[in-house]
């Protein structure tokens, strides 16, 4: 029955979020910090995914550079899914393992901060924007899932991984978009101290 198997989608994102909270609460306070870290010594946030990790990357630039859930100053965000002649010259040009890694060596610098989403952690245009970032002496903080696939095994300490305990991309992304409102929510925290109230 088509009203059950809705259903069933619901209880199987809330149950997934439930077993996230623990194993996730110490990887996005960490990341958190290391957002912090950055932007409040002048840097900015590289981020990058495909598909609808495409969408969830812009989706955290918006909240960034405008606002999460209450005013504060700008935070300095670009995602790297938006520059459509870039990204089809790159991908013309020198294929599409390339789209993010060009852009994060024209733009990133040390101290900066690469956002990458993949629900696989294998996808080769976010492997190699890794390795830029890191060449460029940049933190990462991957979001994948599963057990981070290629990703997980190029992170460095001082890294940061974000993994969603489940083989399914719905209800990874499902559990990225809650993370990236919990990093917005936490660098709120941290720079601008508990809010007086939320509308």
């Amino acid at each position: 029955m088509l009203e059950q198997r809705i259903q069933q989608h619901f209880f199987d994102s809330a149950d997934l979020k439930y077993q996230a909270a623990e194993a996730l609460t110490g990887p996005i306070a960490r990341a958190v910090d290391v957002l912090a870290t950055a932007v409040s010594n002048g840097h900015k946030i590289l981020i990058c995914g495909n598909g609808g990790s495409a969408a969830d990357s812009q989706h955290l630039a918006a909240e960034l550079v405008g606002r999460f859930e209450r005013e504060r100053p700008e935070l300095a965000a670009i995602a790297l899914t938006t520059d459509t002649s870039t990204l089809t010259a790159v991908a013309n040009d020198y294929g599409f393992d390339h789209v993010f890694s060009k852009q994060v060596r024209a733009l990133g610098l040390p101290g900066d901060v690469l956002v990458a989403f993949s629900t696989s952690g294998n996808s080769s245009s976010i492997v190699e924007a890794v390795r830029a970032a890191q060449a460029r002496e940049m933190s990462v903080l991957a979001l994948t899932g599963r057990t981070g696939g290629r990703v997980a095994g190029l992170l460095r300490e001082a890294d940061v991984h974000i993994a969603v305990p489940n083989d399914r991309t719905a209800r990874i992304q499902e559990v990225h978009l809650l993370t990236l409102h919990c990093l917005c929510d936490g660098l709120d925290w941290v720079l601008m101290g508990e809010p007086e109230s939320l509308a």
